[in-house]
């Protein structure tokens, strides 16, 4: 092969070369134009030139010019000789580096087919080893089985056929290879079959079976949260990897069940029970519609369906009540070791204006009566009072007016001692005698403090005597009652009442303990602006502490703070001390009990429970009334005028007094109804309510805030402001009186008996008659008596004298009558004229 081959020779050409070239124009119009073509001249050295630069310049640079290429001189030559050799050099040195890549490369394959292979034979030999498994298992059983059917057809069969020897020759290995169900092959066989199962494992293609994802992750999966589908959870791939990891390794062995204690109340939710059970719901819902029930993961069944699918599950099913959650309440009698000596409970009660608080500020020395609206008490309020001696005692305020009912038996109820005040000047008055049913009713000692003595027309014995009426026999009458006469006004016998105190606070041995949890009673809760729900409660039991969490009726709350009765915080309260809690989720109602619980969580599902019940019980009680009850009630009511009003109190109690005071106000034909109560200042959506039932709203003791004024200026709602009770009382029967309708009573103003009867053309009858009694007036209205017996009751149609028309008629003189459409009048009948005025009731 010589080196032009492929090659064109290396030579001049004399001069460009020529061509035509025909231009197209518009209209078919052409032309030819003359082209001259000139060549870049490339230079390419021969291929022997690559032996080295010192050899090429032998030949070309020093040797022959001849052979030089023309017009390149001795220093281009060479440079292009270098470069050559420095061009082919690095395509040796690019070479080497690929063929050593190369290898790398192929180690590389050779090492990744080495690990597929290990990996894909060790999964071989596990496939095997657990196939080999199952089928010696398969082959047990079907030997098993054999066996016990040889074994019963020797029993069925009679004794010369089981004598029968058996034929020559079986193919017993054949038998046994068929009862084993085949065993792995082996040799060349078992080569074949493994790779047969890689290529068909190979032709599988990718995997289907919800596994790894394939393909890329675009930014629309990632926030659409895969591909469409729910995706599986960390715990249940990892369950699914130690699946497979048992049954590589020999098969999956059978968990214990592990069996519960299901507790079910008297109604449970579906996915609530499955979740006690720790079973799926979907396998909950398909047990309930196996038995028949429809039902879906957030319906409500029974606790005997419960039972049922508990017992189904293999659980132990234990029947709990939705009461039980008051359990974690304790309830534990205390040791006798625990319990120490605490401060008596002390309330004061008696008639309105009797001087029961006057008496408390003369033993506290404050001045709390000249604070009161009206100079009653309305409230129902706790101090704690040491004496000289260092005796400490807690005193509870009652109010004494009719109103105040249930506080006066609130009070009677958490006390210990009843102080019962009666006026030396007014002996017993009714409320005197609540007070004492009051005390009777909750088993407290009394103490009877006679106040103002100091008056001149004060008769203590007066006193004494009106209450043996009552069963209260003082020790001066040879009773067991003790009896002081005081006054707060001078101080009188304020030392021997508190001595009194003190004795029987001693007999009746007063213990508490306070390493407990807390437990007490509110004698007063209100809804203050700044600090939220309030409520004064007088811890019986424990300490109560700052922190603790607790439940109280139903609502529940965690102790924000504690404030005693002179106003300075404090971080805890024990027996027999009264404090203000702060920190509840709402109003409780007074006279609740408080209980101090373990955590939040068992507070609220207490407080739930308890609005739960009292919903469904006010539920019960309308739904207990019939249709026909209703009807009756709507057709009693049908001609009862109802007086509409919305009432709002700074105190519960309070509150609770007004809504039982309308109760009673009313009668047969009109009555109060309180369409809603509260404490707290009156709101917005309290005036929408009254505008929408037309009634006014009484605040006692509270203000409307700025929305609530400007709504009910808007609307036209009346808002009335109250701070003692017997004005709003009054006001309320005035209002209710407003509604009876007027009483028609009638005055007899004459008679007149019918001497002589005319027929007068025009008019009709006429009756002649003499008035014998009285006047007889036009406007008024009359009335026909025959025999003493009402035939006609109307109006006069004409009253003549003679015959001119007159307004009325004197006793004596004769006139002219006739009825208004009625003419059976007969000589010798009697008329009897009378007017009827409206007389304005009021309520008693």
């Amino acid at each position: 092969m010589s080196d032009s081959d492929g090659k064109k020779t290396l030579g001049l050409r004399s001069g460009p070369r020529s061509g035509q070239v025909k231009q197209s124009f518009s209209h078919g119009r052409t032309k030819n134009v003359v082209v001259e073509t000139k060549r870049k001249r490339v230079v390419v050295p021969k291929q022997g030139a690559a032996s080295g630069a010192g050899g090429a310049s032998g030949k070309f640079g020093g040797g022959d010019p001849s052979k030089r290429p023309a017009g390149i001189s001795d220093a281009e030559m060479e440079r292009r000789l270098k470069a050559l050799a420095a061009a082919k050099a690095s395509e040796a040195s690019e070479a080497a580096q690929r063929k050593r890549d190369e290898e790398a490369r192929e180690q590389e394959r050779q090492r990744r087919r080495d690990e597929a292979e290990a990996k894909e034979r060790e999964e071989r030999e596990r496939e095997a080893a657990l196939k080999a498994k199952v089928e010696e298992e398969a082959r047990k059983k079907a030997e098993e089985e054999a066996a016990k059917a040889r074994e019963k057809a020797e029993r069925n069969a009679p004794p010369a056929a089981a004598a029968t020897p058996a034929a020559p020759g079986a193919p017993v290995e054949d038998a046994n290879a068929s009862r084993g169900g085949g065993r792995p092959a082996s040799g060349p066989r078992r080569e074949r079959e493994d790779d047969r199962n890689r290529d068909n494992r190979n032709a599988k293609g990718p995997r289907t079976d919800g596994g790894r994802r394939s393909g890329k992750l675009t930014l629309n999966q990632a926030l659409r949260g895969g591909e469409g589908g729910r995706q599986r959870s960390m715990a249940a791939m990892k369950r699914k990897q130690e699946r497979a990891r048992q049954k590589a390794m020999g098969g999956v062995e059978n968990r214990e069940k592990v069996v519960r204690e299901v507790r079910v109340p008297e109604t449970i939710v579906v996915s609530e029970l499955a979740n006690r059970m720790a079973e799926r719901v979907a396998e909950v819902v398909k047990a309930l519609m196996n038995n028949g029930m429809m039902v879906t993961q957030n319906q409500v069944i029974d606790v005997d369906t419960a039972e049922l699918i508990v017992e189904e599950f293999g659980h132990k099913i234990v029947r709990v009540s939705d009461a039980d959650v008051e359990q974690v309440i304790e309830t534990t009698d205390d040791k006798e070791e625990d319990l120490v000596d605490r401060a008596p409970v002390i309330t004061i009660m008696g008639h309105v204006d009797h001087g029961k608080t006057s008496l408390l500020d003369a033993i506290r020395d404050a001045k709390v009566v000249s604070g009161e609206a009206g100079g009653i008490t309305q409230h129902i309020g706790a101090y704690q009072v040491t004496t000289e001696s260092g005796a400490v005692l807690s005193f509870l305020d009652t109010p004494g007016h009719a109103a105040f009912t249930s506080m006066r038996a609130r009070g009677a109820q958490v006390t210990d001692i009843v102080v019962l005040v009666v006026a030396a000047d007014d002996a017993v008055m009714p409320q005197t005698i609540e007070a004492i049913n009051h005390a009777k009713a909750a088993g407290v000692p009394m103490i009877v403090a006679i106040n103002k003595c100091d008056l001149p027309a004060a008769d203590p014995q007066k006193v004494r005597t009106d209450l043996l009426q009552h069963e209260v026999i003082v020790e001066e009458m040879s009773g067991d009652v003790q009896d002081v006469e005081v006054s707060a006004h001078t101080g009188q016998g304020l030392d021997a009442l508190l001595e009194a105190i003190a004795l029987q606070a001693e007999i009746l041995e007063l213990k508490a303990n306070p390493d407990r949890a807390a437990q007490g009673a509110v004698i007063e809760a209100q809804l203050d602006v700044g600090r939220g729900p309030v409520a004064t409660v007088l811890v019986q039991n424990g300490t109560l502490r700052q922190g603790d969490i607790f439940v109280v009726g139903e609502q529940w709350g965690k102790v924000r703070a504690l404030i005693n009765d002179k106003g300075d915080r404090v971080d805890e309260a024990g027996p027999s001390v009264p404090v203000e809690v702060l920190g509840l989720n709402g109003t409780p109602e007074a006279g609740d009990v408080l209980n101090v619980v373990d955590t939040e969580a068992q507070a609220r599902e207490i407080a739930e429970y308890r609005e739960k019940a009292a919903k469904e019980k006010r539920a019960v009680a309308g739904a207990a009334t019939t249709l026909e009850q209703l009807m009756q009630k709507a057709k009693d009511d049908k001609d009862v005028a109802e007086l509409p009003i919305l009432v709002k109190a700074d105190v519960q109690g309070s509150a609770e007094a007004i809504v039982q005071t309308m109760a009673k106000i009313g009668n047969d034909e009109v009555r109060v109804r309180v369409l809603h109560s509260g404490v707290g200042a009156i709101t917005e959506s309290d005036i929408g309510l009254a505008e929408a039932s037309g009634s006014p709203v009484f605040g006692f003791n509270v203000r409307a805030n700025a929305p609530a004024r400007q709504a009910a200026n808007q609307k036209g709602v009346e808002i009335r402001y109250y701070s003692v009770i017997y004005d709003l009382v009054d006001d309320v029967k005035a209002a209710a009186s407003g509604l009876l309708s007027a009483e028609v009573q009638e005055d007899f103003i004459g008679y007149a008996t019918i001497k002589e009867v005319f027929k007068v053309s025009n008019i009709g009858k006429v009756a002649g008659c003499l008035v014998t009694e009285g006047v007889a007036r036009r406007s008024a209205g009359v009335r026909l008596l025959r025999d003493n017996v009402v035939i006609h009751e109307g109006t006069l149609k004409t009253l003549k004298r003679f015959k001119d028309e007159v307004p009325e008629v004197q006793s004596g003189q004769e006139c002219g009558m006739a009825f208004e459409n009625y003419e059976d009048i007969r000589e010798g009948d009697v008329i009897e004229i009378f007017e009827r005025k409206e007389v304005e009731r009021t309520l008693d």
